[in-house]
């Protein structure tokens, strides 16, 4: 996950602080060091760093920090806060022009991802009721215009092509020309890159630039090259004044340092981070919410925002009925899985839940996709009578469901176990938010004793 080893290392720092009720110009003095090694080790430009450390010591050795009760919090808080101006302050939107088609010119890198980060970006529009007209302009790399037809045929967006015979320039010419004759009020133009930054690449981006005057040039970057990525941003913010970026890969890159760099060195704001493979897996990066997950902090935010486009409210809502009647069975847990699984990978939705990051860490969890399909094989390998009535899987049905899963009988054992575990938990919970149960705080004080022992689900 990005920022791992990054959140790990501040994390650290920050314990040490708050577990102080003074803090002293040398507590503050260590702990920027530690911080600063931190970013480095993180692929953090050198520059930034030094600007970053000179920041936070300003604000962070005045006398209302160190006479504050809680001098630990408030210089978290001013991490916090330069952080997140570090990576632009606030979420840049994607520009629209004022008379349809708003036409978006990817450039970038061979390879950085600029044709499927193209279709993400198709499908995210589609979500907002538009209609986006992808454009075929990399006439070079083998299989590029197949690549975007495909990703069209799986979104249902249309794509422009003209084969690989045109020049790139007439594509994108015809191709805004078709989009304002077919009422598409989007136009993404899939162009080439190069392997380096060449001259003979960018004379031909400036010459698509100059026939569809783009209201928005968006350079796709792959983060895990690091400080590369933040030359690549500099090299072609000078030569085509990008309006943003799109950052690939971030679920790949621990260190995340061309997410912490990129704006700073080249001013050009990150407008969208790709955590993933999916389609779907594209993200409007917002700044405050990216620091505060690098702190630790979670991002519920993203995640309730992820939940009101991916789950069914109304679904939703009968689960939730059948949790407080304790009527939950095993096929409305497989109902409930495939709902968290549109939300996005698991390890992904845990860290943006606040504390979890450090929960997962203090007990070496690890909860990923794969676990996911092996409890899925379980419940599938039941049958419908023992989803629905989980109360009648004795021993010997236990012992079939594994064999017909490819798990053990421990495995088994130990979801049906859990299972009880949640339902019971469930119910109990249910009868103290009742009338008789005594109200919200006596059921907040007797969940927490419940908790207590509880092992993760699954684990």
């Amino acid at each position: 996950m990005a920022f791992e080893g990054l959140t790990t290392r501040l994390q650290n720092v920050f314990s040490k602080l708050r577990g102080k009720g003074k803090v002293s110009d040398e507590d503050v003095a260590e702990a920027m060091r530690e911080v600063r090694l931190a970013l480095l080790e993180a692929d953090v430009n050198f520059k930034v760093v030094k600007e970053f450390i000179a920041k936070v010591k300003e604000k962070a050795v005045g006398k209302e920090v160190m006479e504050s009760f809680t001098p630990g919090m408030v210089i978290i808080d001013i991490v916090n806060k330069e952080l997140t101006d570090l990576m632009g302050g606030s979420q840049a939107k994607l520009a629209k022009a004022n008379k349809p088609p708003t036409v978006l010119m990817m450039v970038g890198l061979q390879g950085a991802g600029k044709t499927t980060t193209s279709g993400k970006l198709a499908k995210m529009l589609q979500k907002q009721n538009s209609r986006p007209l992808l454009v075929a302009g990399d006439i070079y790399r083998p299989a590029a215009i197949k690549q975007l037809q495909v990703l069209g045929e799986q979104i249902k967006a249309p794509v422009f092509t003209l084969g690989d015979q045109t020049s790139p320039v007439e594509i994108a010419r015809q191709g805004l020309q078709h989009a304002k004759d077919n009422g598409n009020d989007y136009v993404i133009i899939d162009t080439a890159g190069r392997l380096h930054v060449d001259e003979e690449l960018m004379e031909e981006l400036r010459q698509i630039h100059s026939v569809v005057n783009p209201d928005e040039v968006l350079l796709v970057v792959d983060s895990m090259t690091g400080q590369d990525a933040v030359n690549v941003a500099e090299h072609f913010n000078q030569q085509l004044n990008l309006t943003g970026v799109v950052l690939t890969k971030l679920d790949g890159d621990t260190r995340g340092g061309a997410a912490l760099s990129v704006k700073a060195v080249t001013g050009c704001p990150i407008k969208f981070a790709s955590l993933g493979e999916k389609l779907d897996a594209l993200e409007p990066f917002h700044p405050e919410r990216m620091a505060s997950r690098i702190l630790g902090m979670g991002d519920m935010l993203s995640l309730i925002e992820k939940a009101q486009l991916n789950i069914d409210t109304d679904k939703a809502k009968e689960m939730e009925r059948k949790m407080r009647n304790a009527e939950f069975t095993f096929e409305d847990f497989l109902e409930q899985m495939d709902q968290v699984k549109k939300l996005g990978p698991i390890d992904q939705i845990m860290d943006m839940i606040p504390g979890m990051g450090k929960m997962k860490q203090a007990k070496d969890l690890k909860v990923d996709d794969k676990q996911m399909g092996r409890i899925e094989a379980i419940v599938y390998s039941m049958t419908t009578e023992e989803k629905r009535n989980p109360d009648m899987i004795n021993h010997s049905r236990r012992k079939r469901i594994a064999t017909g899963s490819g798990t053990s009988l421990a495995e088994v054992n130990r979801l049906i176990k859990q299972f009880d575990e949640m339902r019971r938990m469930m119910k109990q919970f249910s009868d103290m938010m009742g009338p008789k149960g005594g109200g919200k705080n006596k059921a907040m004080k007797q969940l927490k004793g419940m908790g207590k022992g509880m092992k993760f689900p699954f684990r």
